[in-house]
């Protein structure tokens, strides 16, 4: 701070305020992560897509989600214009992300999930982290309206059993899908995992981070309750 502002400050106040915000203190999380936004017109806008997504995770804590979602649209305009491709298809995917925790129609989500696909395949990232994540959810949002199509990569296996945050996700994803169809062993197991393997994963907050919570508390407490009643 002595020595003034690079055109990579933004980027390290965003990331500071995403990692204030997981560990509980939103309050300084977000006013790093608006000062951030505000530092982009005043030292240059190279990282502006970075920036604003993950901006945006932050802010839908303190904002009202259907109205701060669509910022993920600046994310993705702006990585564009910097030729960004990584940052342009993240804000998309994590965009698609807040309206399936926002309540979107289920049918609507699956057409914005087919179109991340193509997305992903054309900006030749169809093996990718993020790509794996996506279609975690895309399997469960398939199987909710009664799908039996089978979407995966090829190197989901590999990216499950090499990267805690991927690993998470998918423990995550197959407790919530058990619990929906009420499969008791198998959100046992795999809640039990989730809460294994959460601690190392990605440091910043995310508007997934919200399902987690409630989710993983719910079936928790489903669990106990079953547990418990067998038991008597």
């Amino acid at each position: 701070l002595a020595k003034g502002m690079s055109p990579m400050s933004p980027i390290g106040f965003v990331h500071l305020g995403a990692l204030l915000s997981k560990r509980g203190d939103i309050n300084s999380g977000y006013r790093y992560v608006k000062l951030a936004l505000s530092l982009l017109d005043k030292v240059g806008r190279e990282s502006a897509g970075e920036v604003i997504c993950i901006a945006t995770q932050v802010k839908i804590f303190v904002e009202p989600i259907q109205a701060a979602l669509e910022h993920h649209n600046d994310g993705y305009a702006a990585s564009m214009v910097a030729g960004d491709v990584f940052n342009a298809l993240l804000n998309t995917m994590l965009k698609r992300g807040c309206m399936y925790v926002a309540g979107v129609k289920l049918q609507t989500m699956r057409e914005e999930y087919d179109e991340i696909g193509r997305l992903a395949k054309k900006n030749n990232q169809s093996n990718s982290i993020l790509l794996a994540q996506v279609k975690q959810v895309q399997r469960d949002v398939l199987r909710l309206i009664g799908s039996d199509e089978e979407v995966t990569i090829p190197e989901e296996e590999k990216l499950i059993a090499s990267n805690n945050s991927v690993l998470k996700s998918f423990c995550f994803r197959n407790a919530y899908i058990s619990f929906m169809f009420r499969s008791y062993d198998d959100a046992k197991e795999h809640v039990s995992k989730f809460y294994d393997c959460r601690e190392n994963a990605w440091a910043n907050l995310m508007v997934a981070h919200i399902n987690h919570a409630l989710y993983t508390g719910l079936i928790s407490f489903w669990v106990a309750r079953k547990s418990r009643d067998a038991q008597c």
